[in-house]
């Protein structure tokens, strides 16, 4: 059984908030099952044949005290991934490690403290950042419309990673990730050619 543990605030108003990508990505992985989550103690809980997929409502600074909670309730759980908005890359670039330490990120300071240990996997999606915007504003401010359409190919391809991760393990979705990690940026960031031939069939 696995884990995959997406960061956020709860609360309509923190919808679409840079802060809420973990939230984000689990929401339309539940989309792609036809499935949705149901509110459990201190998460909103998600069950599959093969994972357990959350969504702390602790608030981001005390998400490690709904992982800990949830990793003592289920023993069978071997592994778990931790999704995370990063403000040092670029929109919707991706990265994935097995460890780490929080890289100044509240929610994954929690978990580490929570658990006693940096051990675990994390997945790293950039939002950006506005050095002219106070860091806390920034990140709880939301996505614009251009932001939205960009991060749907992001979460097409964490779907997919999300995926191998559940079905096989770390290892294979770091493969994965590192095979189409090019072809993805491509589709992030297409070649002027690319743009001018859009252009001439519009």
């Amino acid at each position: 059984m696995k884990l995959v543990v997406g960061l956020g605030n709860p609360g309509i108003e923190y919808t679409y908030n840079r802060h809420n990508i973990g939230f984000m990505v689990l929401d339309k992985y539940a989309e792609k099952l036809k499935t949705d989550f149901k509110l459990k103690e201190d998460y909103f809980f998600l069950q599959t044949k093969k994972a357990i997929l959350i969504k702390p409502t602790t608030y981001m600074n005390l998400s490690g005290k709904a992982v800990r909670k949830i990793l003592s309730k289920y023993s069978e759980i071997e592994d778990f991934i931790v999704i995370v908005d990063d403000i040092y890359l670029p929109l919707a670039e991706i990265r994935l490690k097995q460890k780490g330490g929080d890289g100044g990120h509240n929610g994954l300071k929690s978990i580490i403290d929570e658990l006693g240990h940096s051990e675990f996997n994390r997945m790293r999606i950039g939002v950006d950042n506005n050095p002219e915007q106070i860091l806390s504003d920034y990140v709880l401010s939301d996505f614009n419309e251009s932001d939205l359409k960009k991060l749907e190919i992001c979460f097409n391809f964490t779907q997919k990673i999300i995926s191998t991760f559940i079905r096989d393990d770390m290892s294979k979705a770091l493969n994965m990730y590192s095979r189409s990690k090019k072809s993805y940026s491509e589709q992030l960031t297409p070649s002027s050619e690319s743009r001018d031939q859009r252009r001439n069939n519009e």
